[in-house]
């Protein structure tokens, strides 16, 4: 976990996994989080991030695989699910249920999982369930919504979660942070 700059309460807290997917951040005067690479990591950096003080919104910003063919470009998702969180079976063992979807609003639903997907037929299965997946997203949107700080995720799509996802998302990586920043400072200018 790295925290470049200082939270404040009028200013929003953006949060992302990797420091390449960061890079171009620095250069709007924000606080920026980096958590490390999937859930437990993005929950914990978040949570001791904003323990102390509030900002005026989380936003996540990082890259995902499509789950279906032709999605392309960066979205505000609307619905968030773990994909490797087994929720209907602990309800049965509990009669408790964890884990629900989080509802954010309009756009498409990702779903978030400590997996790298780049396996056509976990692909296939996640996308009747979601649009885009990542391994960060909703672990922070679970912290952010727990104390009532509002919370956008914004995801760029970096590759198409198949056997060449890996090498899509090196080669797409540094093209991605800088759109995402790009988009960052369009909507934090006001």
């Amino acid at each position: 976990m790295e925290l470049f700059g200082e939270i404040t309460d009028d200013r929003a807290l953006l949060v992302v996994a990797l420091r390449e997917e960061g890079e171009h951040l620095h250069e709007l005067g924000l606080p920026v989080l980096v958590t490390g690479a999937g859930k437990v990591r993005a929950a914990a950096a978040t949570a001791m991030a904003i323990a102390n003080q509030r900002p005026s919104e989380v936003m996540n910003l990082g890259t995902a695989g499509a789950l279906t063919d032709g999605l392309s470009g960066i979205h505000v998702i609307g619905r968030a699910i773990q994909h490797d969180f087994d929720g209907e079976a602990i309800f049965e063992l509990t009669g408790e249920h964890f884990g629900a979807p989080l509802e954010l609003g309009d756009g498409p639903a990702l779903a978030t999982g400590d997996r790298f997907v780049a396996d056509p037929q976990l692909r296939e299965r996640l996308a009747k369930l979601a649009d885009l997946v990542d391994m960060e997203g909703y672990a922070v949107a679970a912290v952010a919504q727990s104390v009532g700080i509002p919370v956008r995720l914004v995801k760029i799509v970096s590759d198409d979660s198949t056997e060449h996802a890996a090498r899509s998302w090196s080669d797409s990586v540094a093209a991605c942070a800088e759109q995402l920043a790009g988009w960052a400072a369009r909507e934090t200018a006001a």
